[in-house]
């Protein structure tokens, strides 16, 4: 076992809110690290880190972190209703550790970013709130949610632009470890998904990770912004969502084929952890958030 795998075991983790997917992260997202999630858009990114963000408000204890959370949002508009329904579910979940008014709500610090220029200059006063907020419920949660949308029309294809973004994947990255080492805080980024085009497996023909390649909605596909950005996370996590025929209807009188009951199926899959062996679980999304499912 290496240093940073048994570092990553033994760090402080803060829970997703379900058993079952805190079983297979070994108890939940890490602190001092930074943990990437992947997948195509509605999957179900956003659904979990509005859900952890509420349940870092949670004692020690119980999983959580016992603080706030600073989510910093690219992509328009911020979900404020399906938070304020997750909050419902949370609050009668847990109303025994808050008082009978209380919003927790109120301890996720929204923030909405326009560029990655943008990102680094919140991030260069992050330092002082996250200082100052130790008064009160300190944060000790940040969550960026998306990454790959910083990057999407700023930058040419060509080797001078190439090389400034991925300088700036690794100023972004270098400034979240450091908060994440200096506050001992959990880091959880999101990230898309582009389709793979040929026969290569992985990014550029290289393979990164437990999974040879990537299947979501019946295509293969890797993470977006390549293997610069893949080297800036500790972890990566990948959620999938494809269609799983479940049974027949009852035939047509005329003998062919009829309708498919057809089920969507979803599953968070480790691609790479220092801490953590190849393995996935199946998540469903209801009202009250994202769950495992136990087969």
């Amino acid at each position: 076992m290496t240093p940073q795998s048994l570092l990553q075991l033994t760090s402080q983790k803060c829970t997703t809110g379900c058993p079952i997917l805190d079983r297979l992260l070994y108890g939940g997202i890490p602190c001092d690290s930074i943990t990437e999630i992947v997948a195509e858009s509605g999957s179900g990114k956003t659904q979990i880190c509005l859900q952890l963000s509420l349940h870092a408000q949670l004692p020690v204890s119980h999983g959580g972190l016992a603080a706030s959370s600073l989510y910093l949002h690219t992509e328009f508009p911020f979900p404020f209703r399906r938070l304020h329904q997750l909050c419902l579910s949370f609050r009668s979940s847990n109303a025994h550790h808050f008082p009978v008014n209380d919003n927790p709500c109120d301890r996720i610090f929204v923030q909405s970013v326009h560029t990655a220029d943008h990102l680094l200059e919140i991030m260069s006063k992050t330092d002082p709130f996250i200082e100052n907020s130790k008064n009160q419920v300190p944060v000790r949660l940040i969550v960026i949610d998306s990454i790959a949308a910083l990057f999407r029309s700023d930058f040419d294809n060509t080797p001078v632009e190439l090389k400034r973004r991925s300088s700036l994947f690794f100023e972004i990255s270098s400034k979240l470890k450091a908060l994440a080492k200096r506050f001992n805080l959990a880091v959880l980024v999101t990230n898309q998904v582009v389709d793979l085009v040929g026969p290569n497996e992985g990014i550029n023909g290289l393979r990164i990770g437990n999974l040879v390649c990537l299947h979501t909605s019946g295509r293969r596909v890797c993470p977006a912004l390549g293997l610069a950005w893949a080297n800036c996370v500790n972890s990566r996590l990948f959620l999938s969502r494809n269609e799983e025929v479940i049974r027949e209807e009852n035939e047509k009188s005329n003998g062919q084929s009829c309708d498919f009951v057809k089920k969507k199926m979803r599953k968070l899959y480790v691609v790479f952890a220092p801490h953590l062996p190849e393995s996935s679980c199946e998540f469903e999304i209801t009202r009250e958030g994202v769950f495992g499912v136990e087969r």
